[in-house]
């Protein structure tokens, strides 16, 4: 059986989905359980990451936990080692690929560097998933392009290459089901650089219409992030890390494709799967 935290988080929903498609025993830890709406066949077990007891009752019959930091918190090493007690094998962990490039706060490259060091540290086979912006992120844009057809964000020419949420998943689930990836760091991105005035340019074709991007101070960018109920961790590792690669812009890697064994998905191919959110 594969143990899914964050099951309910962006990831989390495409390695699970991923999972219960190739046929495997999956159960999935959420603190709602009544409101996960997971695919069918998915064991839900309601549980609080960042208090591991409430999982001891399922870590029991489990072969590898997919770890996400942000749903364990500071639990990271209790989890870890409660997961030992009960004969886990595998850890997952999602991190940033932050922590191996550099680039925006350091202390969110920290606290990522923390958890893998405990994983090392844990006695579980261990395998991490550095990751850079998530594409999905720019579903927060996506208020104002129903409403205006304008972004107004900071730092438009920051140069990064989102992922694909679904990429990221079907690594995971390698990782996950494979022992050849053990002891192993991948740093995964989309395949594309882009500035975020590409990204607008883009979702402008998924939809049909121009989208522009309008260069507005970050303090306020914020209060517009914190006022759609982004919380202030997420607004400040976007902002901090879209301000440092206008100077050095973030990796692009062939991982994906590597692992995969073929072409990593692009912005385009993630936009044109979400464009009903941008259309009024």
């Amino acid at each position: 059986m594969l143990l899914v935290t964050g099951a309910t988080g962006t990831v989390g929903r495409e390695v699970i989905k991923l999972l219960a498609a190739a046929g495997q025993k999956v159960t999935a830890v959420t603190r709602t359980p009544d409101a996960a709406r997971l695919s069918e066949g998915v064991t839900v077990h309601e549980g609080d990451p960042s208090r591991p007891q409430t999982l001891a009752p399922v870590l029991a019959g489990a072969d590898a936990i997919l770890l996400s930091p942000r749903a364990v918190g500071t639990a990271v090493g209790d989890l870890l080692g409660l997961a030992v007690e009960h004969g886990v094998r595998r850890v997952v962990v999602l991190s940033a690929v932050t922590v191996e490039y550099g680039g925006g706060y350091r202390r969110f490259a920290e606290a990522f560097r923390a958890v893998e060091d405990t994983a090392r540290a844990s006695g579980l086979d261990w395998t991490f998933l550095r990751c850079a912006d998530f594409a999905a992120n720019s579903l927060a844009w996506a208020p104002q392009i129903r409403a205006t057809g304008t972004v107004r964000g900071a730092s438009a020419a920051a140069t990064t290459s989102p992922i694909h949420q679904r990429d990221i998943g079907a690594v995971a689930v390698r990782a996950l089901l494979e022992p050849g990836h053990a002891g192993q760091a991948y740093a995964l991105t989309g395949p594309q650089a882009l500035t975020q005035r590409d990204r607008a340019r883009i979702i402008g074709q998924a939809i049909g219409a121009t989208v522009t991007f309008e260069e507005t101070p970050p303090e306020l960018v914020r209060q517009s992030m914190l006022a759609q109920g982004l919380p202030q961790e997420v607004a400040d590792r976007m902002l901090g890390y879209n301000a440092a690669c206008l100077e050095q812009p973030g990796p692009t890697t062939n991982t994906v494709a590597r692992l995969l064994g073929r072409p990593a998905l692009t912005f385009a191919d993630w936009a044109a799967e979400n464009a009903a959110a941008f259309r009024n």
